[in-house]
């Protein structure tokens, strides 16, 4: 997936906050690498490691063993996370998908003004959705709604993602996003020519909204 994405010229990589993956992944690629984790102290030494950026959330997996965040739960874990990191370090925040829209933006808005440098969007899990491609576009519908409620309320990047592919990822750009973050439909792929083949349509996207963003300011 690492070496698709530094071929297909992807802006960055987004890993989970395992010392050894990040150690290996670090020495793999020159990419700028956002390494995700709930656990402030995974963050904190995963930029001891060579992370160049840091992202609370990866909410997912959690999420399917019952989990539940709060918009208080976040904020509580993100400023224990800025008490042990150089302020300096890049960190996004995800905005939980499963709150009321009304938290979500009253949550954005004060990660804003605590100097919070990027919120990521999703779709919230459940498990009553359906499964493949129609539960993925559940969910991006989802994540696509919540991007537009957040963009029209916040000045801070958001990075839309959850169901993000070829077909999606132009929405997401015209719901407000200034990035998208794109996994599973280039992780799921079986080959490298597969993955390598999606992520460059994915990047062409970006580099379109890029271009048409240049052209109106």
């Amino acid at each position: 997936v690492v070496t698709a994405a530094e071929q297909a010229g992807a802006s960055a990589v987004d890993i989970c906050a395992d010392s050894d993956i990040v150690k290996e992944i670090r020495s793999m690629t020159d990419l700028p690498l956002f390494v995700s984790s709930i656990v402030p102290e995974e963050l904190a030494k995963a930029v001891e490691l060579g992370a160049d950026a840091i992202e609370l959330g990866n909410f997912d997996v959690l999420y399917k063993k019952g989990a539940s965040f709060s918009k208080d739960d976040v904020l509580a874990l993100v400023k224990r996370t800025l008490e042990i990191i150089d302020e300096k370090v890049f960190f996004s925040v995800t905005i939980p998908g499963e709150i009321s829209v009304s938290d979500q933006i009253e949550l954005a808005r004060e990660l804003e003004a605590m100097g919070i440098d990027l919120i990521q969007t999703e779709g919230h899990f459940s498990k009553e959705q359906a499964d493949g491609v129609r539960g993925l576009m559940e969910r991006a519908e989802l994540t696509l709604s919540n991007t537009i409620e957040l963009s029209r309320n916040v000045e801070m990047p958001i990075m839309t993602a959850t169901g993000i592919n070829p077909t999606t990822a132009p929405f997401a750009f015209a719901a407000g996003a200034s990035a998208i973050g794109c996994g599973s439909c280039i992780n799921k792929m079986n080959s490298e020519i597969s993955m390598l083949a999606t992520a460059k349509q994915l990047v062409e996207i970006a580099a379109k909204n890029a271009e048409k963003i240049a052209a109106l300011v």
